[in-house]
């Protein structure tokens, strides 16, 4: 991904400058919603650079064996719907987002997701999501 383009999460900031330097470890993102627009972001990147992301930030309890984004959608938006608690000063945090996308066939698709974010050695993690069905 080229740095100066738009960053994928929707925030009105190139990639290098928002998300980017998340993925780069250059920074811990300072808030739950910050930690999942990254994730966000990390799934539209795909690659090493998405998978290296999903994976640093993803609860060692809850994470899968490989946390490899999908190569057969393409991330086309995401809209971050509510968020409780997950900042600066939180422990823990809810955010819910939809994150749209369009599978290998084009056909568009939308993933709901109410998600559950802790702070583990000072870093925000994902731990777990409720998707609507």
């Amino acid at each position: 991904m080229q740095l100066e383009r738009p960053c994928p999460c929707g925030l009105p900031a190139t990639y290098d400058a928002c998300c980017g330097r998340l993925h780069r470890g250059a920074a811990p993102a300072a808030t739950a919603e910050e930690l999942m627009r990254s994730r966000y972001a990390a799934y539209a990147v795909g690659g090493l650079v998405g998978a290296d992301h999903l994976f640093r930030t993803w609860h060692p309890r809850t994470r899968p064996d490989d946390p490899t984004p999908d190569d057969g959608l393409t991330w086309t938006g995401l809209t971050v719907e509510a968020t409780e608690a997950g900042g600066e000063a939180d422990t823990t945090g809810v955010v819910t987002f939809t994150a749209r996308y369009s599978d290998a066939a084009g056909e568009p698709g939308a993933l709901r997701e109410r998600s559950r974010f802790t702070r583990r050695a000072g870093r925000w993690v994902y731990v777990d999501g409720d998707v609507d069905a």
